[in-house]
């Protein structure tokens, strides 16, 4: 017999029942606040073509890394669940996504993918082996009514705006089609996308000359001289905020900035640009373009968030064989304070512009990055990021920068997420954590309810849209 699936509307909240009371009343404020996501890697072609998901596994287990990076530590091949494999049969992948859903136990992705089930499908039972051809057949039935378009689904969630990250090399003929929709009235959708530079920005990402190649094709610049490739970067930011663009994104190995004067930067370029590129140099590269990619922000009024501390593709095997975003991306430690210095040197003082740092290690929360947020004024800082986007992620993050950035140096939170039925859920959940931890600084008597409501809606929604220029 299939057991019941059950949301309670008290979770996540504090289990003293004093606060706990206080922080439903808080979450009140909140919970119909319409959703800004301004930073994530949703698919535009979803939202501009409107075309119908394709069945179950396709919209849920597919491009949601979260969940297919669990199934594959535990020995199923991601060809099995139809990573990359157009011939694996969906309803198998789906039966095996089931047969394995109780490794899923206490994970943000089981209380996401519940959510999703209940809410969005209306699912009464349990996710499990017993339910997985009825879950199949249901969700898969309901992805073929227009209900379920991307475009209802934006609208019925909320979504106010979303961003997208695409690389400079993209044509942004997605969002040129989601624009003409505007336009014409057929739909009033926002979706906007960021400029993420890494493919020409690193040069030890794949195919880096090609990039430039291609990055010159497209700006009508030398990206092969230093002067053009500067100039290329321009032209290609500039195109993108014509597309609605408000913020650059930046994933580099680590936080590491440099100031070179220009006569020393053209002559590393041509280093980098060559057929033999050191890891010392391409370190060194990437950290003078985060500050040139600061003083660009400085003057075209984009947004920058620097996302670094993964150790990309840590599985070579896996990379050759199914690429990147495959789920074997390691957090590393991350050094903040001396790595910004070269870049806050030059430009950490200038209020007009919004650097939004994010982490994946924990320990330079309250050492590190909540006292460089909490000086420089070009400085805010992202929400928990990643492995760190979970309830507890969340608590540790307010409990460990509070004291020292305050509420009003950090961004509200983004999901960063490729699934999209994980907005809404995502989104409640860091709510909800918000209301738990201001629930708690009432009941201390650290702040009166009326100021943690209004700064619930400020971390739910005013927030973000003040940082990235929403």
């Amino acid at each position: 017999m299939p057991r019941p699936l059950l949301l309670s509307p008290d979770r996540l909240f504090p289990s003293d029942p004093a606060q706990r009371d206080i922080a439903r009343r808080l979450y009140g404020e909140v919970a119909g606040l319409p959703i800004v996501s301004p930073h994530g890697h949703t698919d535009p072609g979803w939202f501009a073509g409107n075309a119908p998901f394709g069945n179950a596994a396709e919209l849920l287990l597919h491009p949601d890394h979260y969940v297919f990076r669990m199934l594959y530590s535990q020995g199923i091949s991601l060809g099995a669940l139809g990573i990359r494999n157009p011939a694996a049969d969906p309803r198998e992948s789906w039966r095996l996504f089931a047969q394995n859903y109780h490794l899923f136990r206490g994970t943000p992705s089981r209380m996401w993918m519940d959510w999703v089930f209940a809410e969005a499908f209306g699912f009464d039972v349990q996710f499990s082996a017993e339910t997985s051809d009825l879950y199949y057949d249901r969700i898969t039935e309901a992805l073929s009514t227009d209900a379920f378009r991307p475009r209802a689904l934006f609208d019925r969630f909320g979504i106010e705006v979303i961003a997208t990250t695409e690389s400079p090399l993209d044509t942004l003929e997605h969002h040129a089609a989601i624009r003409a929709a505007n336009a014409s009235g057929e739909w009033g959708g926002r979706v906007i996308t960021a400029y993420r530079p890494d493919s020409v920005v690193d040069p030890e990402f794949e195919g880096f000359r090609d990039n430039l190649q291609r990055f010159s094709e497209l700006s009508g610049e030398d990206a092969f001289s230093y002067a053009g490739y500067l100039a290329a970067h321009r032209n290609r930011r500039a195109f993108f905020a014509e597309m609605g663009a408000t913020s650059t994104d930046h994933g580099h190995p680590t936080a590491a900035t440099a100031d070179l004067s220009d006569a020393e930067a053209e002559v590393l370029f041509a280093r980098v640009t060559g057929d033999d590129v050191s890891a010392a140099d391409a370190e060194l590269f990437r950290a003078h373009m985060l500050t040139v990619m600061a003083g660009m922000s400085l003057d075209d009024g984009l947004v920058m968030q620097i996302h670094p501390g993964a150790f990309r593709n840590h599985n070579p095997w896996l990379f050759a064989h199914y690429g990147r975003d495959k789920g074997a991306d390691i957090p590393m430690a991350t050094d903040y304070v001396h790595a910004l210095r070269p870049l806050l040197g030059r430009y950490g003082n200038e209020a007009a512009l919004t650097i939004i740092l994010f982490t994946l290690d924990e320990t330079s929360y309250a050492r590190e990055l909540a006292p460089l947020a909490g000086h420089y004024p070009a400085l805010k800082l992202g929400p928990a990021w990643w492995f760190h986007d979970s309830p507890e992620g969340m608590r540790r993050f307010r409990s460990q920068t509070t004291e020292t950035a305050g509420f009003y140096n950090t961004v509200g939170f983004n999901d960063d997420t490729r699934a999209f039925l994980s907005i809404p859920a995502r989104h409640d959940v860091a709510r909800r954590i918000d209301c738990g931890f201001l629930a708690q600084l009432v009941a201390e008597h650290r702040m009166e309810e009326w100021e943690a409501a209004e700064l619930a809606v400020d971390l739910s929604y005013n927030l973000a849209k003040a940082a990235y220029k929403l």
